[in-house]
């Protein structure tokens, strides 16, 4: 058998490297994204970077930590404590020490740099921090900026938490990559924040913790702990948590995209030699021989290829590493390792995807009796199996069973990224298992007008893509897999952000808003008390904070709240009441959102402030979780030390709304901050995906898309290769070669169809999930598709499939009609 496995590969080497390029990229994909995931699994220690030269660093409580039977639970909180000044009196009186404040700063005016952080000049040294040109601030006025020569002796508009000034900058130091500081003097600095949020102590550990004292609060840092008073202390960590989900998300897809299409293919090659196989049991050769060599040929073929998968996947994933780099998705230093178990991973799943693809194949396969080898028509008399049938109506039922279940008991289950990302995948299958049965419908309803125009072009196409529904169905399978993914991927996300859009302009009443500047640290009390005095305006001022509940006893969560005025909030805002009245909500109580394990009116739950302080409040009222925005509201006196930074201004019946408008925009000027309208500020703030989330979606649609063109384009030449004798046979009944061509292209762009029809199918039932579930939660909106996106999409495939069908076209064609309709098979 090993000598006719041979020779048949060699003469049907058309398909044998179809399947091997199916296979090989879809090992490489899988090689790829498993080498990049198993690379952000090891994080290497953050290193101290502001604070890398200080020998000691005493630092505030930062984190809330809950004791619970299961351990300690901890969230950082909210609003950091700062060293208390009787701490900073007793260390200075034992060592030297020096003063850390930071704040945020903003360059004004044009090209001005809103991510500035102020510090003193005493504290640059410890960081690394050296002068380049000029010298260090050493009047109230002078900065020194992270830049070139050319901004010596500049003055610039600087807004700091005091507000608006004009600083000159007396020298520069190079930039660092952790932050981008603007330095003051040390006195210029405690003016402008007086809280001190870290104090460099130059003297032993030991001496240090003994004068803060046991059981305090204060954080002694040696070593690599000083790393925590950093900013972002744990941005590498996050950064590799968020690249974890990202490439275990593109690494499902592609996986499954992979899997999908090989199988796919191997299953059409094997459908292609029906007529091959029958001509060997004619000569004599059992079902058992001819399963052997089916079987020895995709090892042969699997192992090749899953080699080749892993060199591509070596050379893949330090270019996907790059990519992520350069694209700001992962840490500068992110580099692919030396892993081996993603290579086996990759390698013995391309071999069991060759395997199990040709099992089902070859157990028909061994079925076909010596009668096939006779007929001349490729028409499938029976293209759905007893095993398609269970499976595809068993995926396609669990997947309508989980949208259902997710719509009537869990429907914000449905809004989850891992929920709308994996729950295409089970449709994308069922639907392309059960595609013989819709094929030829399908196709049917698709042709019948270009059957109806004159000529036989549009009959022929019709009937010869509806008697071949298995290589309908093959060509058709990578469309469905692009369109649907592309579809549901893009049309769930953009429906969920339109929904949180409408759900901003149900809830907000007031005519302005206004946020404050970030440089502004919030508005001071006088600011909001010059707004109030503006004639017909009632203004609610928010303040955010946060708040953090032990559930069950085990699971220490953090909910976002704001703290506001009752009565000022429901003039401002329309909440989704559930439970309870907004107007109970005092000092000693709460509202709270559905998604509280607490969430019934009057009911006492414990919760932890946002700089750590417990409490115990009453649940005043309960409203819908909606999309998930809508959080917490406390009074501002549990929120002890927060400023607002927003103000919604809401004018009374008969008020000048253009004359109040001045005067907010008067009151508020020196501020910087932006007074704008309800319907300005809900458009500039659109709930959408940050950059980071659509390029890491990009990534993930991009590279299963690229592979899904592929292996469309090698389906279509592996079809149209073996359709010669075909196309012969229509030349000696008088076709000309242009009419063929037609012919191939109008048949391509059908099956095309059928695939993207199959896709959209897919697509509106879980976009249509999605849209159920918001509904469920009490949130309307329209149903939102990416329609160029698929528009282009559907537009590469059709020139893929085109293109690789005409091709193969043309070059049979050159052959004499005669010759190929008298070849062998």
């Amino acid at each position: 058998m090993l000598t006719v496995t041979l020779s048949t590969m060699r003469t049907r080497w058309v398909t044998l490297v179809g399947t091997f390029v199916a296979l090989a990229l879809g090992v490489a994909l899988i090689a790829t994204m498993g080498l990049g995931l198993a690379s952000t699994l090891d994080a290497p220690d953050q290193k101290p970077e502001r604070f890398a030269g200080a020998p000691v660093v005493v630092r505030g409580a930062d984190e809330l930590r809950v004791p619970s039977p299961i351990g300690d639970r901890t969230q950082p909180l909210a609003q950091p404590r700062g060293v208390a000044p009787e701490v900073a009196k007793a260390l200075a009186a034992k060592a030297p020490t020096v003063a850390d404040r930071s704040f945020p700063v903003r360059v004004a005016g044009p090209g001005g740099d809103d991510g500035l952080v102020g510090h003193p000049w005493s504290i640059a040294a410890f960081g690394g921090y050296r002068l380049t040109a000029g010298h260090e601030p050493r009047k109230p006025a002078e900065v020194v900026l992270p830049g070139d020569a050319s901004l010596v002796g500049k003055a610039v508009p600087v807004r700091t938490p005091a507000g608006l000034s004009t600083r000159t900058v007396a020298g520069v130091v190079a930039p660092a990559r952790f932050e981008e500081p603007i330095f003051f003097t040390d006195a210029e600095a405690a003016k402008l924040s007086p809280r001190i949020d870290n104090l460099v102590v130059q003297a032993a550990p030991e001496m240090v913790r003994t004068v803060v004292g046991a059981g305090s609060d204060v954080q002694v840092l040696t070593g690599s702990d000083r790393h925590k008073a950093d900013p972002e202390p744990n941005r590498d960590r996050d950064a590799l948590i968020a690249m974890n989900a990202l490439l275990g998300t593109a690494g499902g897809v592609t996986t499954f995209v992979s899997v999908f299409v090989v199988a796919s293919t191997f299953a059409f090659a094997v459908a292609q030699r029906r007529r091959e196989i029958g001509l060997m049991r004619t000569a004599g050769a059992t079902p058992r021989q001819v399963r052997s060599m089916m079987f020895m040929e995709a090892v042969m073929v699997g192992v090749l290829a899953s080699v080749a998968g892993c060199v591509l996947g070596s050379y893949g994933a330090p270019w996907l590493a790059s990519l992520l780099v350069d694209e700001q998705l992962a840490p500068p230093w992110f580099t692919i390792g030396a892993y081996t178990w993603p290579y086996h991973v990759a390698f013995w799943t391309g071999l069991l995807v060759a395997l199990c693809g040709v099992t089902v194949a070859t157990v028909r396969a061994g079925r076909i009796r010596p009668v096939e080898a006779l007929r001349q028509a490729s028409v499938d008399t029976k293209a759905m199996t007893l095993g398609r049938w269970v499976f595809g109506a068993g995926l396609l039922a669990t997947g309508l069973g989980m949208l259902v279940w997710r719509l009537l008991v869990d429907p914000g289950d449905a809004l989850h990224r891992k929920t709308y990302t994996t729950q295409p995948m089970l449709l994308i299958t069922a639907v392309a298992l059960l595609a013989p049965i819709l094929v030829r419908p399908l196709i049917r309803l698709l042709a019948w007008l270009p059957a109806q125009l004159p000529g036989a072009t549009g009959m022929l196409m019709r009937e010869n893509a509806a008697a071949s529904v298995r290589r309908t169905a093959a060509i058709a399978a990578p469309v469905l897999v692009t369109v649907a993914l592309a579809g549901s991927l893009l049309g769930a996300t953009a429906t969920i952000n339109e929904a949180k859009a409408n759900e901003i302009r149900e809830q907000t009443r007031a005519d302005l808003i206004v946020q404050a500047d970030d440089a502004a640290g919030g508005f001071a009390a006088q600011t909001v008390a010059r707004v109030r005095q503006v004639p017909g305006a009632t203004v609610m001022a928010s303040a955010a904070t946060a708040v953090y509940n032990l559930e069950e006893g085990t699971a220490l969560i953090r909910s976002d709240a704001q703290a506001v005025d009752p009565g000022e909030l429901t003039a401002a805002r329309k909440l989704p009441v559930q439970a309870g009245d907004i107007a109970d909500l005092d000092d000693s109580s709460i509202v709270v959102n559905e998604e509280w394990a607490q969430h019934t009116v009057g009911e006492q739950v414990d919760v932890w402030l946002g700089d750590g302080t417990k409490k115990s409040l009453r649940i005043a009222a309960v409203i819908a979780a909606g999309t998930g925005n809508n959080g917490v509201y406390l009074t501002p006196r549990n929120a002890p030390g927060v400023a607002p930074d927003r103000l919604e201004v809401t004018w009374a019946a008969g008020a000048d709304a253009s004359a109040g408008t001045a005067a907010v925009r008067a009151a508020l000027q020196p501020t910087g901050a932006d007074v704008q309208t309800r319907a300005e500020w809900i458009q500039s703030g659109y709930p959408s995906n940050s950059r980071q989330t659509r390029v890491g979606y990009l990534v993930v649609l991009g590279i299963a898309l690229i592979y899904t063109g592929i292996a469309l384009g090698n389906t279509m030449v592996m079809a149209t290769s073996d359709r010669v004798r075909d196309l012969a046979v229509l030349r000696l009944a008088g076709a000309t070669k242009r009419q063929i061509l037609i012919l191939v292209a109008v048949e391509a762009m059908t099956v095309v169809a059928v695939g993207a029809v199959l896709g959209a199918i897919v697509t509106a039932v879980n976009v249509l999930g999605i849209w159920g579930s918001l509904a469920a939660l009490s949130v309307w909106s329209s149903v939102v598709l990416p329609w160029r996106t698929l528009a282009a999409t559907l537009g590469a495939c059709v020139v893929v499939a085109v293109v690789a069908s005409v091709l193969p076209a043309v070059g049979a064609l050159r052959t004499r009609p005669v010759e190929l309709a008298g070849a062998r098979e």
